[in-house]
C-alpha cells in the first residue's frame, strides 16, 4: 500500500467522504458569516503552496513523482521547504478544509484528520526512509529544523 495510490487520488477519496457525510449525516451542519470568504482563502493558500513548492522542485530539476522518491535527485531545503517539509501535501489539507468548510459539516474536520494519518502513514514516512538513505545526514538535519507538515 505504501506509495502505491497517488496523492491526487487520496485527495479525491477523502474529499468525496467529505462529501458524503455532509450529505447524509442529519447532525454537524454549522454555518457563520465569512464561511465562503475562509473557503475562498484555504483554498487560494493552498494553490499558492503548491504552485511554489512545484516551482522549487522545477528550479532544482528533481521529480515531483510522489510514487518514485527513489528517483528524486536534489533535496530541496529552502523557500516554502524551510517551513514544511510536505508543502505539496499540506496544500491538499488546506483544499480539504475548504471543502469542509463549504460543505458545512464539523464531523468533517475528522476526515481531515484522517488524511493527515492515511499521508503519514502511506505516503510521508515511506517517502521519508528513502531520503534518508539517499541523503543522508543532510535530511536528517532538515528533519530537526523543518515540521512535517506547518
Amino acid at each position: 500500500m505504501e506509495l502505491k495510490v497517488p496523492p491526487a487520488l487520496v485527495f479525491l477519496c477523502f474529499g468525496l467522504m467529505m462529501y458524503l457525510l455532509a450529505e447524509f449525516l442529519p447532525i454537524g451542519y454549522f454555518d457563520f458569516y465569512g464561511r465562503m470568504l475562509l473557503a475562498k482563502i484555504l483554498v487560494g493558500l493552498g494553490i499558492l503552496i503548491a504552485l511554489w513548492a512545484l516551482f522549487q522542485f522545477n528550479r532544482a530539476k528533481t521529480t515531483i513523482d510522489p510514487t518514485k522518491p527513489d528517483k528524486v535527485s536534489n533535496l530541496v531545503v529552502g523557500g516554502i521547504f524551510k517551513f514544511s517539509r510536505n508543502p505539496m501535501y499540506l496544500s491538499l489539507l488546506l483544499v480539504l478544509l475548504a471543502l469542509g468548510v463549504i460543505l458545512g459539516n464539523a464531523f468533517n474536520t475528522l476526515i481531515a484528520a484522517g488524511f493527515v494519518g492515511y499521508m503519514n502513514r502511506f505516503q510521508i514516512i515511506p517517502e521519508e526512509r528513502i531520503l534518508l538513505e539517499k541523503f543522508g545526514r543532510s535530511f536528517k538535519d532538515y528533519c530537526i529544523l523543518t515540521r512535517r507538515w506547518f
